[in-house]
């Protein structure tokens, strides 16, 4: 634009009047002077934000040729599980050449409609594809749709999509798990060979769990978050959901590693190893600790004898399995609390689904369209998000960030503590849940059981952990989960793998 000539300015100048308005809401006992000052001062703090407005913003790359697709009828999509249907070929070859795929909806993909289970987002489509979309496409996956989530990601189970509830395919009328619900229902229904999921407090392993698959919640930073909806940026992970050990170790494989500084939580030198060659190197002579707070936590007789008789089986493949005792992980839920309410709160609602304070990728367009459904449609929220702001608002009025601190803080000890205990054992094992898939509600007043007492705490300590099917009772998949080292993935896909033989096998 040539010099000189009028352009509007990046932000609207306040009046005098909205200034004094601020500063009473504020408590900030400004003088009339000190207005007057500030409101010929805001000129010359606009400025460089029109600047910084011009100025050609970073994208991330969209490789691969695409249609907008569409939404499927009810007659199509079983479980209700799709929220939209696409078809998008990615390179002739690569590690996930002729596999399909379903992405969870809280995560980007170009020119497809994104939703993240809320109204608040409807009618958004991404530009841009998430980092991990572009890696799926790059190895030579399809990605033939994206799955119904849960409202905004904010729930454990599946009936709080506003697409309506996503159905169990062993039982159409349980939940299946949220949030990544549409996702788990996909693969084990045999809709998809993979999907994607996300998991801030058991959101992959929940469904994983209920629906009789294999989903990886990796270490944090192993996998970038670049171009999905945040929840917590230190509780998000993005990760595997399979039907297969073999599927879970090469899906990780190509969705792991750095991604070029888009995404703080990542370390640079991060080394991905080839775990599709790695997992059936067998598990002898490996230390299995079985923690007895995970199973003290389950509410039903039958998920605890199924695991336990399960676990004592990978004595089979030469493992040695130790009960193994650590009370600190019965306040991992009481830790993760106050870190997932107003952490959440801070990121998800007061910054748009991406929050701040963090170096990297901002996905603007999104940040934009979140902010604008919020502003202009806060009574379409889910009624436990709304529950969930008004307590989360209310911690924030009277006791400012003290919680989320002292939270932050304790999980430090908590991380520790399970450190502690795997330099002595390679995997800890465990309940993936407490029970069962309970019954889908008929109202969105029924109580719920609590269902994160063995997961929430690996999102607060970035523990990788996976879930994989340990058997049924009374028609109901039940999930055992595997715990290991920050960055040791290899060694539980191999105590996974191993286990998998074993059950198959007894089939």
């Amino acid at each position: 634009m040539a010099e000189g000539l009028y352009q509007s300015p990046a932000v609207a100048y306040p009046s005098l009047a909205e200034l004094t308005r601020l500063s009473e809401e504020m408590r900030l006992q400004c003088t009339d002077d000190d207005l007057q000052v500030v409101e010929a001062e805001f000129k010359n703090t606009a400025r460089p934000l029109l600047r910084v407005s011009q100025l050609p913003q970073p994208s991330l790359p969209v490789n691969y040729p695409r249609t907008p697709g569409y939404r499927p009828v009810q007659e199509k999509n079983p479980h209700n599980a799709w929220y939209w249907r696409c078809n998008i070929k990615g390179a002739d070859t690569g590690k996930l050449a002729g596999k399909t795929f379903a992405i969870k909806d809280n995560i980007a993909v170009a020119g497809v409609p994104m939703m993240n289970g809320s109204k608040i987002l409807e009618g958004y489509t991404p530009e841009f594809d998430a980092t991990v979309v572009t890696r799926i496409l790059d190895a030579g996956g399809r990605i033939v749709g994206k799955s119904n989530c849960e409202h905004l990601c904010m729930s454990g189970l599946s009936f709080t999509c506003d697409a309506g509830p996503v159905r169990n395919p062993h039982d159409e009328t349980r939940n299946t798990g949220g949030s990544s619900s549409g996702s788990g229902a996909l693969v084990a229904s045999g809709e998809v060979d993979m999907a994607l999921g996300g998991d801030q407090g058991g959101s992959i392993r929940i469904p994983a769990s209920w629906c009789g698959i294999v989903g990886l919640k990796p270490t944090f930073g192993l996998v970038p978050y670049t171009g999905a909806m945040s929840l917590e940026t230190t509780l998000d992970h993005l990760g595997p959901m399979t039907k297969t050990v073999a599927d879970c170790a090469v899906l990780l494989e190509v969705l792991a590693g750095y991604d070029e500084g888009r995404d703080p939580r990542q370390y640079a030198k991060t080394v991905v190893p080839e775990y599709s060659k790695l997992i059936d190197a067998g598990i002898s002579g490996k230390k299995i600790g079985v923690l007895k707070e995970g199973f003290d936590v389950c509410t039903e007789p039958d998920v605890v004898e199924i695991v336990r008789r399960e676990v004592d089986r990978l004595k089979e493949a030469g493992a040695e399995v130790e009960e193994v005792s650590l009370p600190i992980h019965l306040d991992g839920p009481a830790i993760w609390t106050p870190v997932c309410m107003q952490g959440t709160y801070k990121c998800l609602i007061q910054g748009n689904g991406s929050g701040q304070f963090w170096k990297g990728y901002y996905p603007v367009s999104m940040q934009e369209a979140t902010s604008r459904g919020l502003y202009t449609r806060p009574q379409d929220l889910s009624k436990e998000l709304k529950k969930f702001c008004l307590k989360a608002e209310y911690l924030d009025r009277h006791y400012q960030n003290k919680f989320y601190a002292m939270g932050q803080n304790m999980t430090m000890v908590l991380a520790k503590a399970y450190d502690d205990v795997l330099a002595e054992y390679d995997v800890l094992v465990m309940p993936t849940l407490p029970h069962k898939a309970p019954k889908l509600p008929q109202t969105d007043d029924e109580p719920q059981k609590f269902m994160l007492p063995n997961t929430a705490s690996f999102n607060s300590t970035g523990h990788p952990a996976l879930s994989i099917n340990a058997g049924s009772s009374e028609g109901l998949p039940v999930g055992m989960q595997i715990v290991g080292r920050h960055f040791d993935e290899t060694t539980i896909l191999q105590v996974a793998r191993s286990y998998e033989k074993i059950r198959d096998v007894n089939k």
